[in-house]
């Protein structure tokens, strides 16, 4: 029991480490960047919320568990925005090597039962193809977008992003997994370009 217990501790200090990985989007007050632990939070009260949103039979517990999860991999990677110049390594075979190897790290350093259903988890987040995964996607997606849109553009103004950029980088995944949230969503984005 004591060596599960001192593996579990040590799984959640090194958890506390995604609190330091700064990412590029801003809080929606625009006051500072926001960080990959803040993000997760933000995303696990998203699922909460906006459960009406979801396609029937989706889980918004194992949802929550996922989007707790799935930025823990940025401890060892870093964030890599989406629009940013470096935006073409987002999702490049480099980036999802080295996401593989931090998730074989930082799960690994459970309890084995633990590490296996958390990495499961996070593996189901990222290929995205059940509905649960689909939904989480989706709501990572959005949040920046609300983010960008209550700080007055935020990172789309830093990285030049076009309206035809976030319909195709993000739209898209949050319309497959929220479509209703997607078209009120858009409104205001097309009206946010527009005044541009």
């Amino acid at each position: 029991m004591n060596d599960r217990l001192s593996a579990q501790m040590g799984f959640l200090l090194e958890a506390d480490r995604l609190k330091s990985v700064l990412r590029a989007t801003t809080l929606a007050d625009g006051s500072r960047v926001e960080n990959s632990g803040e993000h997760s939070w933000h995303l696990a009260l998203y699922a909460m919320v906006l459960r009406d949103q979801a396609a029937p039979g989706v889980n918004i517990d194992r949802v929550m568990r996922m989007l707790i999860l799935h930025d823990l991999v940025e401890i060892d990677v870093g964030d890599v925005p989406i629009h940013s110049a470096n935006g073409a390594a987002h999702g490049s075979a480099e980036v999802l090597a080295a996401e593989r190897a931090a998730a074989d790290r930082i799960f690994g350093l459970l309890p084995p039962d633990l590490g296996s259903e958390f990495r499961a988890l996070w593996e189901e987040f990222e290929a995205a193809e059940s509905p649960d995964a689909v939904f989480a996607k989706s709501l990572d997606r959005v949040q920046p977008v609300m983010q960008n849109l209550a700080s007055g553009g935020g990172t789309w103004v830093t990285y030049g992003v076009t309206a035809d950029q976030l319909e195709s980088r993000v739209g898209v995944k949050v319309a497959r997994g929220a479509p209703t949230l997607w078209a009120w969503v858009q409104e205001k984005t097309t009206a946010w370009f527009a005044a541009r």
